[in-house]
């Protein structure tokens, strides 16, 4: 019997040996270059802001809330909401009947006292006269001078109540103590109101006079200084009316407090009415000639801040330590200098030491 093994070994080892000896296909690399946008690194200065949300307010004085003195019958409101009122203009007239009660009771106390005193001058003659003549002892004469003293008195007191009831009567009219607006009514003739703010028949304010009432947090708020610029940074404020100035800030918060008010007045009438809601920018502190960057190119990744940088047409990452920040800027205190070249898009997901290309502003 004749084996075949080896011959069969051998034509397998024939196959083989062909089969490695073939030219392998050529591997071919390739690598991606992404295209990135870049701008050089400056030197300037920076003004960090402090953000809040708030109201356009009256100014102080420049608001006019009527109350009545005491429940009371409103008797005439002439003034209707979005009317004008000139200084002096009768706003609101009450009917208070005890004023007027007491008004008439007092102007009569002042009529007797008025009484007395002349019926005392006349018996202080007739006793004089009498003891001129010795008909009178000077006994009479000084019951008569005490008599006309207190008359003095009683006419005095009368007098002074008069005032006072007049005073009170006069509260019953309210008038306007500037020019304004009538900005909200809450009654009509006829209405019984209370003698408390939260039953106030008007309110008048001076357009002229207003003011941005801000709740900043309070962090923030620790580098705003009273005069510091501000602005107006709603989208639609396009009338030119939109800077500020801070005028007043707290000078004590109470505990767990997380946001101040801050008042900032207008650098020139506004046609902003008073009510409307507004957002706030106010610059705090200032650094002058130093690294800054688009705050686009500045990549946050854990508790690192880093930059790409463009060097022989690669990215190269650069941890960085940042300063002041703006809304479309931020300082580099260390990382970076000045006139790098510092990718401001395409750099999210850019492995260090990738190959980039700069592609013009704008091109996708």
């Amino acid at each position: 019997m004749i084996s075949r093994t080896p011959a069969l070994l051998a034509i397998v080892g024939i196959v083989f040996s062909v089969a490695c000896h073939r030219d392998t296909p050529e591997e071919v690399e390739s690598e991606t270059i992404v295209p990135v946008t870049a701008m050089p690194a400056e030197t300037g200065s920076i003004t960090a802001e402090a953000h809040g949300t708030g109201l356009v307010a009256p100014a102080p004085g420049a608001e006019l809330l009527v109350v009545a003195p005491e429940p009371a019958r409103i008797v005439e409101i002439p003034k209707a909401e979005g009317d004008t009122v000139k200084r002096g203009e009768v706003l609101v007239r009450f009917e208070i009947p005890s004023t007027a009660a007491e008004v008439s009771k007092q102007e009569a106390e002042t009529k007797r006292a008025q009484a007395r005193i002349e019926n005392a001058r006349a018996a202080l003659a007739r006793a004089k006269d009498l003891f001129d003549r010795g008909v009178a002892a000077r006994k009479e004469v000084e019951d008569a001078t005490r008599e006309l003293a207190d008359a003095d008195a009683d006419l005095a007191a009368a007098q002074g109540a008069t005032v006072a009831a007049g005073a009170m009567a006069a509260r019953s009219v309210v008038r306007a103590t500037f020019d304004g607006i009538v900005a909200k009514r809450s009654h009509n003739p006829g209405d019984l109101v209370e003698a408390t703010a939260s039953d106030a028949v008007l309110r008048v304010v001076d357009p002229r006079r207003v003011e941005v009432v801000a709740s900043v947090p309070l962090d923030d708020a620790l580098g705003i200084t009273v005069g510091a610029p501000a602005r107006i940074v709603d989208a639609s404020a396009s009338a030119g009316d939109d800077s500020l100035k801070v005028v007043a800030r707290p000078a004590a918060v109470q505990q767990g407090t997380a946001t101040v008010a801050v008042r900032l007045a207008f650098a020139k009438p506004t046609r902003y009415p008073v009510g409307a809601p507004v957002r706030v920018a106010i610059d705090t502190e200032t650094h002058k000639n130093v690294v800054l960057v688009p705050a686009s190119a500045v990549v946050h990744e854990g508790e690192e801040t880093a930059v790409f940088v463009v060097e022989n047409q690669m990215a190269k990452r650069r941890e960085v330590k940042t300063g002041l920040e703006s809304d479309d800027r931020v300082e580099i205190v260390s990382g970076v200098t000045t006139g790098e070249m510092v990718i401001t898009s395409g750099q999210n997901g850019l492995p260090d030491g990738a190959k980039v290309t700069l592609a013009a502003r704008g091109e996708k």
